[in-house]
């Protein structure tokens, strides 16, 4: 009888073998990679989107209510024929560097006592890499987080439109009165907040949003 003879691999066909096996492994884990870092920069840019929409709707929303005071109409005539009330909370100033600030008040009185007290007193900055807010006198909170979000800019800008109010004055206006007809001042705010991830610098992003405020202000007043 012929004995037959087992062939095993040759060590070229294992070299071929390990070697195809290899290329193989290095193109699955440079898709796994791929993958991986796409899913990070996604995450990354989704919350850092979030972060800042939040941050920009909570300052909207606080700013929409700057102004208010119960006893606005007494600032256009007084209801006893008293000379007008100027609103004790109608300011709202900015930074006027960079509009890196905003400060504004409304009131939370029951009674209105027509002083703005401490904790009346309400604003936004940026400061550290962070947006803060001011709950009251001397009282400073962060609104953002610069551990998962440094802010690099923000700006608070003003504009105002005017509409006349002499259909309340009793008397015409003198034709060269600096002050009548006493004029309703319609404020609205443009807020801009850029910033980038703080995990990943060159993940910027920036949201605008505008917001008009509830309580417009009056200047000047009527005649007489």
């Amino acid at each position: 009888m012929r004995a037959h003879r087992s062939r095993g691999l040759s060590l070229v066909e294992l070299l071929i073998g390990t070697t195809a096996g290899l290329v193989v492994v290095a193109a699955a884990s440079s898709l796994v990679l791929q993958h991986l870092r796409e899913s990070r920069a996604m995450l990354i840019d989704t919350r850092l989107t979030q972060d800042l929409r939040t941050a920009a709707d909570i300052v909207t929303r606080d700013l929409r209510r700057a102004g208010f005071w119960a006893s606005v109409a007494s600032g256009v005539r007084g209801d006893d024929g008293s000379a007008a009330i100027v609103n004790p909370y109608g300011a709202v100033t900015t930074d006027p560097a960079a509009s890196a600030s905003v400060r504004f008040s409304f009131s939370r009185d029951a009674g209105e006592n027509g002083i703005v007290d401490g904790n009346e007193r309400f604003g936004f900055r940026l400061r550290g890499g962070a947006i803060e807010l001011q709950l009251g006198d001397a009282n400073w909170q962060a609104l953002t987080d610069p551990a998962t979000l440094v802010v690099t800019a923000f700006h608070v800008e003003p504009r105002v439109d005017e509409v006349s109010l002499a259909g309340f004055c009793a008397a015409p206006c003198a034709a060269a009165s600096a002050t009548c007809p006493p004029r309703q001042q319609v404020r609205n705010l443009a807020v801009e907040i850029t910033g980038h991830s703080a995990n990943d610098a060159s993940v910027i992003y920036s949201v605008r949003s505008g917001v008009r405020l509830r309580t417009t202000s009056v200047v000047g007043d009527c005649e007489g």
